[in-house]
């Protein structure tokens, strides 16, 4: 099988280090990729904002599948436009990806289908916006309603950082993003990842996880598009997933077929484990990252058939086999990330890693044949063990071997549940 990966992150390199591996697998492509993904397939420098680009390349190759790996292409309309060639395709149409494109309608879906989630107001001006919040009161949550690369959203504990949030938003720190905002009541509880291949009718649950979005440790400062992440979440009990899939996975898949836009990819949860329950806090549309990095870890299944039985509407005839092993990862990201940070600082040495541990590339390049950073979040090292703790040992062993002056990580990823193995 011919097939093409789009996207050049951590969350591709490891997809393709898993779809490389499966024996279906005859011609492997990825545009843009990175250093890290030219390990499993030939890089092509297309421009993936170009879909007839992306069309005519597919055609020439005689590409079998598309996955798509980021929620961009997907919101532009990518898998549409190659769907219309008849290309099979991993990712949802441009209309089903709104699920993730915006927050305002992922809401009215919720409203609309009874999914439990926080209640909210969508506004188009600050001054509306900013009543609400002073007559709500705080904590109350803050969204940029489109992309915004995972940092548009302000967790306000004051009313004074919410009204902050909303200036952000109205006057462009998000661009687009921002020129509608949500905000929502604030919900208690612990946060976790669940992810869950969809052909449209049909649904494979894979694996939960639970990642690190702020940038200090302790999970204190700013959002971050995530510093570190592991799987499986304890929170996420064999209850808890059966509650997850009847009332919130189920009702979203019946209420996008019978909105008009049938849902295929993966979902990607971002839940709340309240008093009451699960709560949906945001949808995905693709996998998470970092928190694919250890989902890739753990899957002992060949992904290639899951994806594609996403893509062919026949999820019912697969099934996914998991590691009981947990995996971690830590993001080593550019000094001042999330903010501004320096490009193209050299990664003079990365290490050799053996069974149950990988460093996947995120933000790197290769300049004059030597490997530099570019980008804020630029390595995921990561490691499996028997348990959380021992999987955080591995992985921070293997990440003190990297030598690149210029990045930084936390060194607490995991905590929550190494202090669970404790108790």
């Amino acid at each position: 099988m011919k097939v093409l990966l789009i996207g050049s992150g951590g969350r591709e390199h490891a997809l393709a280090w898993k779809l490389a591996q499966s024996p279906l697998m005859t011609e492997f492509y990825a545009a843009p990729g990175n250093p890290g993904i030219a390990e499993h397939a030939r890089l092509v420098s297309l421009k993936v904002e170009d879909h007839e680009a992306v069309a005519a390349f597919c055609a020439q190759k005689a590409i079998d599948f598309v996955v798509v790996g980021p929620e961009a292409p997907l919101v532009a309309g990518l898998a549409d436009r190659l769907r219309a060639d008849g290309l099979k395709v991993f990712g949802p149409s441009a209309a089903a990806a709104q699920l993730e494109g915006s927050k305002g309608f992922t809401k009215d879906i919720c409203a609309r289908y009874n999914i439990p989630t926080g209640a909210y107001q969508r506004f188009n001006n600050a001054p509306k916006a900013k009543a609400y919040i002073r007559a709500q009161g705080a904590p109350i949550v803050v969204k940029a309603d489109g992309l915004a690369a995972g940092k548009g959203v302000t967790v306000a504990m004051t009313v004074e950082e919410a009204l902050a949030a909303v200036d952000d938003c109205f006057e462009g720190a998000f661009g687009a993003a921002g020129a509608e905002v949500v905000i929502e009541a604030y919900l208690d509880g612990e946060e976790a990842s669940f992810f869950c291949l969809c052909d449209g009718r049909n649904a494979l649950p894979l694996a939960t996880a639970q990642d690190h979005k702020r940038v200090g440790e302790g999970d204190t400062g700013v959002n971050t598009g995530g510093m570190g992440a592991y799987s499986p979440a304890p929170v996420m009990t064999a209850e808890m997933i059966a509650r997850t899939m009847k009332e919130i996975i189920e009702p979203t898949i019946c209420g996008m077929a019978e909105s008009g836009y049938p849902f295929s990819g993966v979902f990607f949860a971002g839940l709340m484990i309240t008093a009451k329950g699960p709560e949906l806090i945001e949808y995905n549309v693709r996998f998470g990252d970092p928190e694919c990095q250890v989902l890739m870890m753990r899957l002992k299944s060949d992904l290639l058939p899951l994806l594609l039985a996403a893509a062919e509407g026949t999820l019912d005839k697969v099934t996914a086999e998991w590691s009981d092993d947990p995996a971690l990862t830590v993001v080593m990201a550019s000094k001042g990330y999330p903010g501004s940070y320096e490009k193209n600082t050299p990664i003079l040495s990365l290490p050799e890693a053996g069974d149950g541990a990988k460093v996947f590339h995120a933000g790197t390049s290769l300049r004059d044949g030597e490997l530099v950073a570019t980008g804020g979040r630029v390595l995921n090292v990561t490691a499996t063990g028997q348990t959380v703790g021992e999987a955080q040992s591995r992985a921070y062993a293997l990440l003190d071997k990297v030598e690149w002056e210029n990045g930084f990580c936390r060194r607490d990823i995991g905590w929550r549940a190494i202090e669970r193995e404790r108790a």
